[in-house]
């Protein structure tokens, strides 16, 4: 079995729906990468949303200017997890940030101090929960391709960022992290 605990983030609609303006294109791909890795894990996972907050405050305000369809309420359609998640999603935490790494999460992650993180945005809130977590001295993981971009490039890109911090953060394969 692996070690440590799976971080699998912001699996939620408003990132796979091809009509959102949020949409990851290789959401799908992610997902597969993700169902790939939750056996190794058992109650070792934590899922995580991206929520819009009740009152944007400081540069929230201009981001939600830009993204005004955004402003839904925590249990707006927008926010679920997709279907093949939510039965899968025995815990789940939520943050009105891209940076999932919270006292929260730090306590699921418990002492071992080992995260694997997977999900959506790898250019976003997989880079800003990984950067945190490594701040923190927690062993990061990053899942390459369980995790997607808002484009390919953006992808690749974040990917290169965060292998520019092993050994805090090292990027590896579903194969290599699951020693197929």
């Amino acid at each position: 079995m692996t070690t440590g605990a799976l971080v699998v983030i912001d699996m939620q609609r408003v990132f796979a729906e091809a009509d959102s303006p949020w949409c990851t294109p290789r959401f799908a791909e992610a997902a597969a990468g993700v169902r790939r890795l939750l056996p190794a894990f058992a109650e070792r996972v934590t899922f995580t949303r991206f929520v819009a907050p009740d009152e944007p405050a400081g540069a929230w305000q201009a981001y939600y200017r830009q993204w005004p369809f955004a402003l839904q309420p925590r249990d707006a359609p927008l926010w679920r997890l997709t279907d093949e998640f939510t039965d899968r999603a025995s815990h789940v935490l939520d943050a009105p940030t891209f940076g999932k790494w919270t006292p929260d999460l730090a306590a699921r992650v418990g002492p071992e101090g080992r995260m694997v993180l997977a999900g959506v945005s790898t250019d976003c809130c997989v880079l800003s929960t990984a950067l945190a977590a490594a701040d923190a001295g927690v062993e990061t993981l990053v899942v390459s391709d369980a995790c997607a971009g808002a484009d390919d490039d953006s992808h690749s890109k974040a990917l290169d960022v965060m292998a520019l911090y092993a050994p805090l953060i090292r990027v590896v394969s579903a194969d290599q992290l699951l020693g197929n």
